[in-house]
């Protein structure tokens, strides 16, 4: 796209049209085109569209979720440490998630938005949209990672709902509740712990000591140890 765009620049100041088709989706929405609309318009050329197929918009559609208000964050870091700082950025976005993934990585993030953002929260994976073999699973993202694991093919769009807001009411039992599911998710408790402060906006100490004496409650009334 880079090298092409001043050939295309140099057309359409000679009066020509410049038609721009991907053939993987909507130019510009992870897809090239970027580049050379910013450059057309920087020179002065008119610009319009006509409006095409968006991954995103349709996964939006049929994901369940909250579509008044979403953010499309594109494809997640391929490294860990990289997509886990990602991750905790958007901890605290309210809005609807829409990403893009590869077929080959969706379980590991899926995954890793378990960790992150609490095994209940719910998402929807969006495969092979407008196709013959479209599929769309919802449920929470530790289901879905479970299910994603199992190996998927095709076209992936993720949709996830937004974090919801602080509770600073959350009685003992809530908090264990969520710690717990975070576990179940595959993180140390230290790590659910620190899951859970991101999710409620609540101090770590309130979410460490309400989780640590329902434990030892549940000790005492011959519960199992959460």
């Amino acid at each position: 796209e880079q090298a092409r765009t001043p050939g295309l620049l140099k057309a359409l100041a000679a009066g020509q049209r410049v038609v721009l088709v991907t053939d993987a989706g909507m130019p510009s929405v992870s897809d090239p085109g970027f580049r050379l609309v910013a450059a057309a318009i920087a020179a002065g050329v008119n610009v319009t569209v006509v409006p095409g197929p968006s991954a995103v918009l349709s996964a939006l559609a049929v994901s369940g979720l909250p579509v008044n208000r979403f953010c499309f964050e594109g494809f997640l870091p391929r490294k860990a440490a990289e997509r886990s700082r990602r991750l905790d950025e958007l901890a605290a976005e309210p809005r609807t998630m829409v990403f893009f993934e590869s077929p080959h990585r969706t379980a590991d993030s899926l995954r890793a938005m378990a960790q992150a953002w609490g095994a209940d929260r719910q998402g929807a994976v969006c495969r092979e949209l407008t196709k013959t073999y479209e599929e769309v699973r919802r449920g929470g993202l530790a289901e879905l990672a479970s299910w994603a694991e199992g190996g998927v093919r095709g076209e992936i769009t993720l949709v996830v709902g937004g974090a919801t807001a602080a509770h600073e009411d959350l009685d003992e039992e809530a908090l264990r509740h969520l710690v717990d599911s975070a576990a179940a998710a595959g993180l140390s408790r230290k790590d659910a712990v620190a899951t859970v402060v991101r999710q409620t906006g609540m101090t770590r100490r309130t979410v460490y000591d309400a989780a640590h004496r329902a434990a030892e409650t549940s000790e005492k009334t011959g519960g199992e140890r959460p």
